[in-house]
């Protein structure tokens, strides 16, 4: 008896050594950013020096893509490790209902699992994110707010033009919150709130108003992070921390809007008629609904393609004038990228000052990207760079190793490498009907930038989101995204394809040329390859 209890109390210090000693993790995620960071030259104007001295102090993936460049279905695979088109998960469909997902066991059910403590806030999952999360922090209705109460009803900010202010409260607004103006935080009152159920914002200047969503969520990591640093013994975690922006609205305070003034800003390079020569445009029937009159000013159906609406309307509120028009969004996108830098920069501050930074794996990403008028769309959820490529960096505790990786990657490979680096144990399905975990450990990479080799594929495989939750996999739109191509395929076979290393901004599409005929032929095997 005495040799037993003996024996079980040595397995009760070997587990808690064992389950001390593994990595923490954090997880940070943006919503809806591009390549707009500092370190990947995305815009040359825009201030990110927090996820600029994060990436000089890991490794950087500068050819990292989203598997599906919409909000909701880009979580839902990134969170349960599995590719789209395996689960089916075209549509809309909340983690929580997805046929297949359902039965996966997200990141944090996981590592719950395996011995760890998981806390979350922010925009993370759709659907009821606080189910997955031993410890939840703040959630309002996704925090897209806050948003201008008119006294009847919420809408967008009172000076946004028209007629893009009829897009609506989402996707319609964008502009300094004191453009709101003075509002002492009583209910009812015309003025700012926090979102839909019309919870007051106070604003009374920029020094005196209510903390943002953004502000709350990394005031109460920081909190977290500090009380977990006084107590040694506790359990590891696994925290995730997300950010609303830069999504639209695009709101934030005048500071950041101050930072890229009109007149100084630059807009990227761009081709008039980029669209022509692609087949986007006859290969969308989803369905991307909108709020307000412009349905019937633009004769809005659901079947049209809700990017080049945006810009349109956009260009529209500004007399026709293009450069003028995507300034002015561009300013808010821009101040809304350094508003959120800020705030990981508080959170990264914080893990350096517990010096839980001596072992804690960091994550920054983003869900997609965003487009800024390229082929004539203001959106996201295309085939192209603009909506797939995001930040991807990663910074390894006790790894003296930095550098930047050219390889394609994506979010599909993120869940088997906090495996591999945490050493998690278990099957990541709850049955039989669970999808098949994708994707593969990057540790070569992280361990070796300049690896030749890894068992992961040579490109990354992206499905265009919402096009029909109905059509099966093979007759869904997609792109591979090698080292050095482009290669899209959509469901009528028509076919588009970049190279990339000459032609970043996928100016021309070469599936026509016979120069590029074996190219062609070889990414459509490989396509073919990944979807079976």
């Amino acid at each position: 008896m005495l040799k037993l209890k003996l024996l079980l109390l040595l397995f009760s210090f070997s587990f808690l050594y064992s389950i001390q000693n593994q990595p923490n993790v954090l997880i940070i995620m943006a919503d809806d950013l591009n390549d707009y960071i500092g370190a990947l030259g995305g815009h040359p104007h825009v201030k990110t020096p927090n996820m600029d001295r994060l990436a000089a102090s890991g490794v950087q993936f500068t050819n990292a893509h989203t598997n599906v460049p919409v909000c909701q279905p880009s979580r839902n695979s990134f969170f349960t490790g599995v590719y789209p088109h395996e689960s089916a998960d075209f549509g809309w469909t909340p983690l929580l209902n997805q046929p297949v997902l359902k039965h996966n066991k997200t990141l944090m059910e996981y590592f719950i699992e395996n011995g760890y403590q998981t806390l979350g806030t922010g925009k993370l999952t759709h659907g009821k994110p606080s189910e997955y999360w031993q410890q939840w922090g703040n959630n309002t209705k996704h925090n897209y707010g806050p948003f201008y109460y008119d006294g009847e009803k919420v809408g967008v900010l009172p000076n946004v033009p028209d007629p893009y202010r009829q897009i609506g409260t989402i996707d319609g607004s964008y502009g300094r919150i004191s453009d709101g103006g003075i509002s002492n935080g009583k209910y009812g009152n015309k003025g700012l709130v926090y979102g839909w159920d019309l919870k007051p914002f106070r604003y009374i200047s920029d020094e005196d108003r209510d903390l943002l969503q953004g502000e709350k969520h990394a005031d109460w990591a920081i909190n977290k992070l500090k009380k977990i640093a006084k107590n040694p013994s506790s359990k590891p975690f696994f925290m995730g921390v997300g950010f609303v922006r830069p999504h639209t609205p695009l709101h934030a305070p005048d500071e950041y809007f101050e930072m890229y003034p009109i007149e100084k800003i630059e807009l990227d390079k761009w081709l008039d008629g980029d669209e022509f020569d692609t087949f986007w445009k006859e290969n969308f029937q989803g369905d991307l609904s909108l709020d307000g009159d412009v349905k019937t000013v633009y004769g809005y159906r659901g079947g049209n393609l809700k990017g080049p609406l945006l810009l349109k309307a956009l260009v529209d509120s500004y007399g026709g004038n293009r450069d003028l028009a995507l300034k002015h969004f561009l300013q808010a996108y821009l101040a809304c990228i350094t508003f959120v830098d800020d705030q990981v920069g508080k959170i990264l501050d914080a893990l350096d000052e517990t010096r839980l930074n001596k072992n804690t794996i960091v994550f920054l990403t983003s869900d997609h990207g965003w487009h800024m008028g390229e082929k004539n769309h203001l959106f996201k959820n295309s085939p192209w760079e603009e909506s797939s490529r995001i930040p991807f960096i990663f910074r390894i505790p006790n790894s003296d190793v930095k550098g930047v990786v050219k390889h394609p990657v994506s979010l599909i490979d993120v869940y088997p490498t906090l495996i591999d680096y945490c050493n998690l144990k278990g099957s990541t399905v709850k049955g039989s009907k669970g999808g098949e975990l994708g994707g593969f450990s990057l540790r070569p990479f992280l361990e070796n930038p300049k690896v030749k080799s890894w068992n992961g594929p040579s490109a990354a495989l992206i499905v265009v989101g919402n096009y029909g939750k109905k059509l099966n996999k093979y007759q869904q739109n997609y792109a591979l995204r090698t080292t050095n191509y482009r290669y899209i395929r959509y469901s009528n076979g028509k076919e588009e394809l970049y190279f990339n290393k000459k032609d970043p901004y996928e100016w021309h599409n070469l599936a026509g040329s016979k120069k590029y005929r074996h190219k062609l032929k070889k990414l459509r095997k490989q396509l073919n390859q990944a979807l079976n």
